[in-house]
This record gives structure tokens, sequence and C-alpha cells, in this order.
């Protein structure tokens, strides 16, 4: 910033004595241009009273500082301090023109003879003959010379302009480099806004961080209570069998519980490390054209035997549609919504599975006739280990997750997710997916 605020007022420094200066020699050079033609018409004053008194020989004794030339009415040249005579017909010059119609003429034109920018001042004599005096230009820009010492003055003035603009952009930043973010004050009443925004994101950031804080010891009980809960089980057993108390069939029921609380800590422990890829972002990047239609058939294959053994009718319904994603989690995702849906179903219920499209948009929907969801719950059972019947989880089972990771899921693949459940009458989950790009 101290940068930006040296160089913008660094370069209007130097805008304005270019400016200046340009004025100035301007200035300096239109007098000294005006100057000039005054001192030539004073000496073609005196050298043409010198030429009637004197005639041409007058002429000679003047100095070479000038161009002398005596042109007669016709043109041509009668005499020219400079060169050898004859010398061109000067009758198509401006300024003798101007001499012989006005009495008088001046310009400044390239000279044919030496090549050079010269200034004219011709005057027409009593006798109708033109005396014209001429100087090259390079006279009037030696005469600037004498101005030289202001462009010592520019360059100092320029040193000092630099040295304030760094000392300038150094004190209007430092109050804002001395801010303390912790309790945001500025002595700038333009950067009232920016301060208030600064306050209003810190208490943002403040409160997001309370509450991952928040989430992440909800997180950890829950894990810990999830993880002890089967490992208690299994040193239990174990300790049974280990002391002989359980022999035999006892012993062959307490491996059986062994074995059933081990795959519970490991569906557990997956369904954790699924959670934490999503939440990194971890998952593989890979994203092919999945068809939905064909994740959920693959699905339901699946769970036809759960579902004929708690008699509940899986049906699949819909269209082939195109998703663009993971097709591991897709399945996973599919999985858990349509577990779920059996877990929490009355006997002899059913479970819809229904993929369609949407103006163009994938549609995934299942629904259940189960025991459905209270309005107070509905919020929450997206979250990690939340329960809505703490006292009937253990006996259908589950992790705690599944919709955690339908959640993660629809947010990995930018699908939104919609509940609708009624109590008794049963829940509908629906997942809406953006368009697929063909």
């Amino acid at each position: 910033m101290i940068k930006t605020i040296f160089r913008n007022t660094f370069l209007v420094g130097i805008s304005v004595l270019i400016l200046c200066a340009a004025l100035f020699f301007g200035v300096q050079y239109s007098q000294v241009q005006d100057q000039t033609y005054a001192a030539l018409r004073q000496e073609t004053i005196y050298a043409e009273q010198g030429l009637s008194l004197s005639g041409v020989d007058y002429l000679k004794t003047l100095d070479n500082t000038n161009r002398v030339t005596w042109i007669a009415g016709d043109g041509s040249v009668l005499y020219d301090s400079d060169y050898a005579m004859p010398v061109d017909n000067q009758l198509d010059c401006a300024e003798v023109q101007a001499a012989l119609e006005e009495g008088e003429g001046q310009g400044t034109r390239r000279s044919d003879s030496s090549g050079k920018s010269t200034m004219y001042y011709a005057k027409r004599c009593p006798d109708g003959t033109v005396l014209r005096l001429s100087r090259p230009l390079g006279a009037v820009r030696q005469a600037l010379i004498a101005v030289s010492p202001v462009f010592w003055v520019l360059v100092l003035v320029l040193l000092i302009s630099g040295v304030l603009s760094f000392r300038a952009a150094k004190q209007i930043v430092r109050p804002i480099n001395d801010m303390d973010l912790d309790h945001p004050e500025t002595t700038y009443p333009e950067l009232a806004p920016l301060v208030g925004k600064i306050q209003e994101q810190k208490m943002t950031i403040q409160e997001e961080v309370a509450q991952r804080e928040s989430l992440r010891r909800e997180f950890s009980a829950n894990v810990s209570h999830e993880l002890k809960t089967p490992l208690t089980s299994i040193s239990g057993f174990a300790e049974l069998i280990a002391e002989g108390v359980a022999e035999g069939e006892k012993a062959k029921e307490f491996s059986r519980d062994i074995y059933k609380e081990s795959q519970r800590l490991l569906a557990l422990i997956e369904d954790i490390i699924r959670l934490s890829k999503l939440d990194e972002e971890a998952v593989s990047p890979d994203h092919d054209k999945v068809d939905l239609y064909a994740v959920c058939s693959e699905v339901v294959d699946s769970l036809l035997p759960v579902a004929e053994k708690q008699m509940i009718d899986l049906q699949l319904t819909g269209v082939h549609a195109q998703v663009p994603g993971n097709s591991q989690l897709l399945s996973e995702m599919v999985y858990n919504l349509c577990d779920n849906a059996i877990k929490y179903n009355h006997t002899g219920g059913s479970v819809t599975v229904d993929v369609s499209l949407q103006d163009g948009s994938p549609r995934l929907s299942v629904s259940d006739t189960g025991i459905g969801i209270a309005p107070e719950h509905q919020k929450r059972v997206f979250e990690r280990f939340y329960r809505v019947d703490k006292s009937h989880s253990k006996e259908i089972g589950g992790t705690g997750l599944g919709l955690s990771i339908v959640k993660h899921g629809a947010q990995y693949h930018g699908a939104q997710v919609k509940m609708e459940s009624e109590p008794g009458i049963g829940t509908k989950i629906i997942l809406e997916f953006p368009p697929s790009e063909e």
C-alpha cells in the first residue's frame, strides 16, 4: 500500500512539474522569439540607414552575427553577407513578398541555402529594394540556455517530492498497520465501514470456531461412547469365556455375540473414516458419469434379503439418469437411505426407491411407510450419532452415522437434501442433483 500511495503521489508531482516546465519553457521560448524579431527589426533599421548613407560598403562592415541580404524589387539578390554571388532569386520567399507589399515581413522557415531553421525579418527600403536580416533558430536555443538552472531546480524539486511522498505514504499507512485487530479502531472516518466489517467477520469467525469446537467435543464424546459400548460387550463376553464360566453352547453364543459386536465396531470405524475423508475432501476426485438408476438397482438387490426377512416390500422405480460423481460414495448414500427405511419400518410395510429427471436435474427419492420422524427431530437427524429413539437404537443396530454420510456425500456432489416425514405415516428423503452436463 505504501508503494501504491508513493507511486501515485510521486506521479502526480512529476506530472505537475512537467506541465509547469512545459508552460514555463513555452513562455520563455515565445519571449525569446519576440525579442529576437525585435532585435532583427532594430538592426534592419540601422542597416537601412547605413545603406542609404554609405551604400553596400556599409553592409560589408557589419559583423557576421546575422546574415544580411539586399534584394532588388524583382527578387534578385544584390548582396549577401554569407554566400558568394550570384544567389538564387528570393521573390518566392514569404517575408520578401510581405515586405514588398506591406513594407515589412517576418517568418521562420528552413533556409534553402543552409538547410537550417532560420528566423527572417525583411524591410522595404525607400528605393523599392528589400533589406533582410536573418538569424539561425539555433541562436534562440542558445538563448534558452540562460534558463538551464531551472532544470537543476526541477531535479531538486523531484528529489524533495520523492522524499516527501514516501514519508507521507508511511504516515498515511502507519495507523492502518498499527491497528489492533482484537480492538480495531481507526483515525480515518473513511475506514469506519472496513473496520465494522472486520469486527463482524471476527465475530463470525469466533462463533464458527466455538461451534466447531462444540461439535468436535460432542463428536469426540459420541465416538467414545459408541466405541466403548461394543468394546465393553466384547471384553465381558471374552472374560466369561476365558474364566470358563461359559462352556459348550453358552460359549458359542458368547462367541457369536463377540463377532456381532466386532462387526458393529468395524462398521462404526469405517463410517467414521468415511466422514473424516468427506470433511477433509479426501474422497477420490474421480468424477465419472454414473447411472444413478443402476446404482440404486445394485443396492436394492443387495438389500432384498433383509427386506424380505422383515416382510418389507422393497421396490425400484423411475428412469436412468446420469450423475457426475463418485460411484462408490453414491452407492453408500443410497445404501444408507434404504437401510434406514427398512430398519425404521413396520412389518408388512414398503420402501420405494425412485429415480427421475426434473427439468433435466437427476432426482432420487427413498420413501417408506415406517415410524416417521417428529418435526422437532427432523433438523437434527443428519447430525452425527443423533438418534430419535435411543432406547430402540440398539435393537435395530446401526452406527448413527448413516444420514450424516448422506448429507456430506450430497454436499460433495453439489446436491440438495430434502425431507418429508410424519410420525406414524412414513418418511421420504429426496436428493436433488444439479443438471448433468452433456
